[in-house]
């Protein structure tokens, strides 16, 4: 069972005061764990039997992770960012760190990423089998990059920030990833624990964006003097939750 393409939601967002244990080195700092409510569909498995070898490359079916669902229905790979409230004019410098994005197992690791504008994207290929990278943004420009066997990496950059666009594959159509670019550092994305951190902020008032593949975007506004920490948790929910 697949969640349509729109999904009507309500969301309940809560902050409340941190543990005063929580201590980052410097800045003011926002945590929470995001949440899905009600009752998730059952996701199918993805078949990869179009090419024996990526099939081959897994002892057990491969979970679709459209939704990946933790202990108590914490939710991964959503996507956390500030979306207002960010000092006027303050510039943030991409990290030389690049951010990576393999081709293994015939799937995109990590499925869900954020960059910064002018970031290296470092692009790999682990599976020895061809693959290509079909970006899909609007305002950034596209790239469709082939990658033979023989070629092991590539490397790119976007020069805008951009909301989440897909990635994709043409040679296997099952392959998707998702990326958002920022131009500040003030984003994360969340494992199966459900859990964030964004740290480094000056005092301010902020609005908190949860993006979901399906399931669109939630916000919330959390205000943090200087080094303070504040929790935002955020909770998907269905129709009908309660």
């Amino acid at each position: 069972m697949r969640f349509a393409t729109r999904v009507s939601l309500a969301a309940t967002l809560t902050v409340a005061a941190a543990w005063p244990s929580v201590a980052f080195a410097a800045g003011a700092s926002i945590t929470g764990t995001v949440t899905f409510a009600g009752t998730a569909p059952k996701l199918g498995t993805i078949g990869m039997d179009a090419d024996p070898v990526c099939a081959k490359k897994h002892a057990t079916p491969v979970t679709n992770e459209m939704l990946v669902l933790g202990s108590g229905n914490t939710m991964g790979n959503i996507l956390v960012y500030v979306s207002k409230g960010l000092p006027a004019g303050k510039t943030y410098p991409a990290p030389a760190t690049p951010v990576t994005l393999d081709q293994n197992g015939c799937m995109y690791v990590p499925h869900v990423q954020g960059i910064m504008v002018g970031q290296t994207y470092h692009i790999l290929n682990s599976d020895g089998v061809l693959h290509n990278i079909h970006s899909l943004p609007k305002i950034n420009s596209q790239f469709n990059k082939p990658m033979p066997p023989s070629v092991k990496e590539t490397n790119t950059k976007f020069d805008k920030a951009e909301d989440v666009f897909k990635i994709k594959c043409d040679v296997h159509p099952w392959m998707e990833a998702y990326i958002g670019v920022f131009n500040h550092p003030f984003f994360a994305t969340t494992k199966a624990d459900g859990k964030f951190t964004i740290s480094g902020l000056d005092p301010g008032t902020y609005t908190i964006t949860a993006w979901q593949e399906r399931l669109g975007v939630q916000t919330t506004t959390v205000t943090v003097g200087a080094n303070e920490t504040k929790t935002a948790n955020i909770k998907f929910t269905t129709p009908g939750a309660k």
